[in-house]
């Protein structure tokens, strides 16, 4: 490219803000780079990904950072966090908005942004103080990484956009004040490795029929167990219990629980040699779930929705209170998969779904592939841009 082609379309593009976070779970730097994958096939479109936690110095990044550790090991604990930043929401704002405020500022600065999308609820009402603060006018939007269950933090009426996954979030947004005109439904953005028929996929069950097919055909079941990226959850009991009563292979994702990956390969893998494979935090976790025919996973929406594009049916395992808490009888009203809370449960749960040669999960995967919309992080990326052409239209009209 020319270096007079390069100015030109340097002027031409938009340039956006994605605020995310790289510590709080995995869901949110997934989105991000569902939405990114999208801007890059965009010639009119910059990004510059920031970790909102990191823009707080040292003290924030300490608090997103925690996330991982107190999910692990204290459901109680986060359950009470999330109960208290529920209810004082204005009060998290002013908070984080003191903490971020000079670097967020210079950020601004630099990158010159003409959209910010917040992809956390953290930094939605805390930057928006900070743009009417200093009278800066960039449109800011939200994106919400939830299903049902959602902080009043995602509902900052004065954002330009509430771009929400599911009618549900919607709803709770407009409980929560929110106009019904500026909430825009448009799905859940996952990335295009996990659908089958992508070109990062060696498989391909583009036909829900030929995807059934494959799972009858074969002779043992292929299990992965998970619990998003911190790896919690009584993983042990879940795999005896399929080792023991079906023909399987079973596969476990521990995530960022090294103390759990060590303790699993200790207990299974003697016992069962290479029916059992355990894993860390894996980066191609998206090869697992086109591989497996069924995927035990707490009820987390990130994960829940890339097994469901994967078309791999669900076992519902459990779920984080506060923001995860609906999740699970959303997906089984969805008929995305099926919930099973007690360890002791999963013979009969698994026997019915394998029944009269899998009827009940090929009828999962038929409604995964009718759910999901593999358009979705497509969809709000041309939301975005259309939808910022017009605000600078109309101010363009008002000078």
């Amino acid at each position: 490219m020319s270096l007079f082609a390069q100015e030109r379309l340097d002027r031409m593009q938009k340039k956006m803000l994605i605020i995310s976070s790289d510590h709080t779970g995995h869901g949110h730097k997934s989105i991000t780079e569902a939405i990114c994958e999208k801007i890059d096939r965009h010639d009119e479109v910059a990004v510059e990904v920031v970790d909102g936690f990191s823009l707080g110095g040292k003290l924030l990044t300490g608090v997103g950072k925690s996330y991982g550790p107190i999910t692990r090991t204290s459901e109680d604990l986060w359950k009470l966090i999330w109960n208290v930043s529920a209810v004082k929401a204005s009060f998290v704002n002013t908070l984080i908005e003191r903490l971020v405020e000079k670097n967020f500022l210079a950020l601004i600065e630099k990158v010159k942004p003409d959209i910010i999308l917040s992809v956390h609820p953290n930094f939605n009402g805390s930057i928006i103080n900070i743009l009417e603060k200093h009278n800066i006018h960039i449109p800011f939007y939200t994106l919400i990484a939830d299903l049902v269950n959602i902080y009043p933090l995602w509902a900052d009426p004065r954002a330009e956009f509430i771009l929400s996954p599911t009618n549900e979030a919607k709803e709770k947004c407009m409980e929560f004040g929110v106009d019904e005109e500026k909430i825009k439904v448009l799905g859940f953005p996952v990335r295009s490795k996990f659908f089958p028929d992508s070109e990062h996929s060696d498989t391909n069950h583009s036909d829900p029929q030929s995807a059934v097919e494959k799972t009858n055909a074969k002779s043992s079941l292929t299990c992965l167990i998970m619990s998003g990226g911190e790896g919690v959850g009584n993983m042990d009991t879940i795999a005896r219990n399929l080792l023991e009563n079906f023909d399987c292979q079973v596969k476990i994702v521990a995530g960022r629980n090294e103390k759990l990956k060590a303790k699993l390969e200790h207990s299974l893998k003697g016992r069962y040699g290479d029916k059992v494979q355990i894993y860390g935090f894996v980066h191609a976790i998206h090869e697992l779930m086109l591989d497996a025919d069924i995927a035990f996973t707490r009820g987390s929406p990130n994960v829940m929705h890339e097994a469901v594009a994967a078309n791999t049916p669900l076992v519902i395992t459990g779920a984080l209170p506060g923001q995860e808490a609906d999740n699970p009888s959303f997906a089984e009203r969805a008929n995305l998969g099926v919930i099973c809370k007690d360890t002791e449960d999963i013979k009969p749960v698994i026997g019915d779904l394998l029944a009269n040669d899998h009827e009940k999960l090929n009828k999962i995967k038929q409604a995964q592939k009718a759910f999901i919309n593999e358009h979705a992080a497509e969809d709000i990326l041309t939301f975005l841009i259309s939808d910022d052409r017009k605000s600078h239209q109309l101010e363009e009209a008002l000078v």
